[in-house]
């Protein structure tokens, strides 16, 4: 039923993110860091550093807006793929490849409506972090260099702001069109990730179906997520590159700012190289792997059947 393909979408979301979110926000910091502005080297030197300048929790800042946004938007999508291919199917025949792709474009472009204001206030508050240790970073070269402006330099000092002060914001300024800044390129990764993702998990989930009519297991369910996840994660990396570049708000000290698509992938092939646009990859593989392999064993389970078919028990 639709309620509990919604259930088991966002509850699958729930425990993803809550496992690999710290990833993700290293995903971020190291995606939006510029050459000659290197706050960190690799995923395990950001955390770190992460921990030391704001403690633990700060590796979750803006799960808040994930926790809260993801139920809807896995749901959508995870929803809208079952409702396409069901669509798409003839006479429950087995679908097509290019069904199947046609059916993982139609939930990319449905959960859009829930990502692209989810992912413009979750980076503004992950990467306030970076921006204000750069700040931070900055002000202590100038006071030991010998500069007569130096003397005056002033340690930078981060005001946190929450996701609803941006969301005001972003409101009394731009109006709805301020939150989904980036749509086009949330697009952009979003379709081909769906086209990719959902052919190649369906595919290799069959593999281990003894029957066609028998579910996989669930560590086959899990496998085959992991591993569609993160090909489809490194496959579309160029456009998430773009798609955070475009939605951070703010820039750190001598940092481009990009007009739209052509403009930051122009500048980033010029400036930074074409190996820029792999930034952040691995993590992004190791955060949608585990996240997607997980969300198809909750999804597949079907644990809303299971609390939805407790119900009457429990009242008789």
């Amino acid at each position: 039923s639709l309620p509990a393909k919604l259930i088991n979408g966002g509850i699958a979301g729930l425990i993803g993110v809550t496992c690999v979110f710290p990833i993700d926000l290293a995903k971020t910091r190291l995606q939006n860091q510029q050459n000659g502005q290197r706050m960190y080297s690799s995923l395990s030197d950001c955390l770190i550093k992460t921990i030391r300048s704001e403690g633990y929790f700060g590796m979750y800042r803006g799960a808040a807006v994930n926790l809260t946004l993801v139920t809807p938007e896995k749901a959508i999508k995870l929803a809208a793929n079952d409702f396409f291919r069901h669509h798409l199917s003839k006479d429950g025949k087995k679908l097509t490849l290019l069904r199947e792709m046609l059916a993982g474009c139609g939930a990319g472009t449905c959960q859009v409506i829930v990502t692209t204001p989810m992912e413009m206030l979750k980076i503004q508050l992950q990467d306030a972090g970076r921006i204000a240790a750069q700040k931070k970073l900055m002000a202590a070269q100038a006071q030991l260099s010998s500069s007569p402006a130096a003397a005056a330099a002033e340690p930078a000092v981060e005001t946190r702001t929450t996701a609803t002060q941006i969301t005001r914001e972003l409101l009394r300024s731009k109006g709805i069109a301020g939150l989904y800044k980036g749509l086009g390129a949330t697009l952009l990764r979003d379709v081909p990730f769906s086209i990719v993702y959902f052919p190649l998990f369906a595919n290799l989930n069959k593999l281990g179906q003894k029957d066609p009519n028998v579910k996989a297991p669930f560590y086959v369910s899990f496998l085959s997520g992991c591993v569609a996840g993160s090909t489809a994660a490194v496959a579309v990396n160029p456009c998430d590159v773009i798609k955070t570049r475009l939605q951070s708000l703010q820039r750190g000290v001598n940092e481009d700012t990009y007009s739209g698509i052509l403009d930051c992938t122009k500048k980033i092939w010029q400036r930074e190289g074409p190996t820029a646009f792999f930034k952040g990859a691995y993590c992004r593989a190791l955060v949608i792997a585990p996240l997607f392999g997980i969300a198809q064993v909750v999804y597949f389970i079907g644990i809303a059947e299971f609390l939805l078919d407790m119900l009457p028990k429990h009242r008789a």
